[in-house]
C-alpha cells in the first residue's frame, strides 16, 4: 500500500488519472487504478487490483471506507455518503463502509455510509450491484448477492449469502433475508423472509428456489426435506412457535436433512418482524388476515 493524495511528497502514481482528487489521508494498494474525474476524500483503503473506472465519488470524511482487493466501481457509483436519515446529523462520525473482493459496482449505484460508529455497512465479497442499486446505511449484505437494476435495500437490512433481487425489488428496513432467496423484479417486502425461498409478489412466498438449492450443491435430501416442510409448514397459516418445533423435530429424526431444515427453524425463530406469508394464505385485508405476524399468532 502506498499513500497517495493531493500534495503528497511521494509523486506521482502512474495508475490515478491526472484528473483525479485524491486525499492525503488515502492508502493505494500499488495496482490500484484510480480513472479520470474520480473523488477521493478522507480515509479511503483501495486493495489490491481496486479499479475505480472514472467519475467515482468515494467519501472517507466521517468515517473510513475500505474497498477489498479486485472490486471495479463503475462511473458514477458514490460509496460512503451520509445515510439518508434524518436523525443522522451531517458531520457526524460513521463507521463507514466495508466492501469485501471481486464485487461488481455498476453505474450510478451507491453505498451509504453507516449511522453509528462502531459497524460499519457492509458487502460481502463477490456482490454485484447493477445499475441504479441502492445499499443502505447500517446494512450487511452476505457474499455472492447480486441486486438488479434499480434494486434497493432500506437502513439496516440484513442479506445472506447468493441471494438475488430481481430488478427494482425493494426492502424495508430492519428486514432479513435468509441465504438463497430469490426475489422477482418489482417486489416489495417488509417482513422477513425465509432462507431458500422465493418471492413472488409484494410480500408473499411462492415456493423454493429449487434452480439456486440445486446449483448451491445442497444435498437432494436436505432439498427434499425442504420441499415437503415448505409445503406443510410454511404455505398455510400456523403458529410460529409450531413451525419452529416441527422443523426441529424433523431435522432430530433425519440426520440427512438437518442442516437445512435447522437453518430454516433458526431464521424463523429469530425474526423479529415476522415471516413473509406463503401463498396458501388469505389475502392481505381479508377477514383474519395478518393476524398475528409475529410471536406466537400466525408467521
Amino acid at each position: 500500500m502506498r499513500r497517495r493524495g493531493v500534495g503528497s511528497t511521494i509523486g506521482p502514481m502512474p495508475n490515478v488519472h491526472p484528473t483525479a482528487l485524491v486525499s492525503p489521508q488515502a492508502v493505494l494498494a500499488e495496482d490500484a487504478e484510480v480513472g479520470p474525474w474520480c473523488v477521493l476524500l478522507g480515509r479511503v483503503v483501495l486493495g489490491a487490483g481496486v479499479r475505480l473506472h472514472g467519475n467515482n465519488y468515494v467519501q472517507g470524511t466521517g468515517g473510513p471506507v475500505e474497498i477489498g482487493a479486485g472490486t471495479q466501481v463503475y462511473p458514477f457509483a458514490c460509496i460512503g455518503y451520509e445515510p439518508q436519515d434524518y436523525k443522522f446529523k451531517p458531520g457526524s462520525p460513521t463507521a463507514g463502509v466495508r466492501i469485501g473482493k471481486e464485487c461488481l459496482i455498476r453505474e450510478h449505484a451507491t453505498v451509504h455510509a453507516a449511522s453509528n460508529t462502531e459497524h460499519p455497512t457492509t458487502l460481502g465479497d463477490r456482490v454485484f450491484l447493477m445499475v441504479s442499486t441502492h445499499v443502505a446505511h447500517d446494512c450487511m449484505i452476505g457474499d455472492r448477492v447480486v441486486m438488479v437494476n434499480g434494486a434497493g435495500i432500506a437502513g439496516h437490512g440484513r442479506i445472506e449469502s447468493d441471494v438475488t433481487l430481481g430488478g427494482n425489488a425493494v426492502i424495508h428496513q430492519h428486514c432479513r433475508l435468509g441465504r438463497l432467496v430469490m426475489m422477482s423484479g418489482d417486489c416489495a417486502v417488509s417482513l422477513d423472509v425465509p432462507p431458500f425461498c422465493t418471492v413472488n409478489e409484494r410480500n408473499r412466498i411462492g415456493g423454493l428456489n429449487l434452480v439456486g438449492l440445486r446449483r448451491s450443491g445442497m444435498p437432494a435430501a436436505q432439498i427434499g426435506a425442504l420441499r415437503v416442510a415448505f409445503r406443510d409448514l410454511l404455505r398455510n397459516p400456523m403458529p410460529r412457535s409450531e413451525v419452529v418445533r416441527e422443523l426441529r423435530e424433523r431435522a432430530a429424526a433425519d440426520g440427512a436433512s438437518a442442516p437445512a431444515l435447522t437453518e430454516l427453524a433458526d431464521f424463523i425463530e429469530a425474526s423479529k418482524r415476522g415471516i413473509t406469508p406463503g401463498m396458501g394464505k388469505p389475502a392481505r385485508g381479508s377477514v383474519g388476515a395478518g393476524a398475528g405476524v409475529s410471536g406466537e399468532g400466525e408467521m
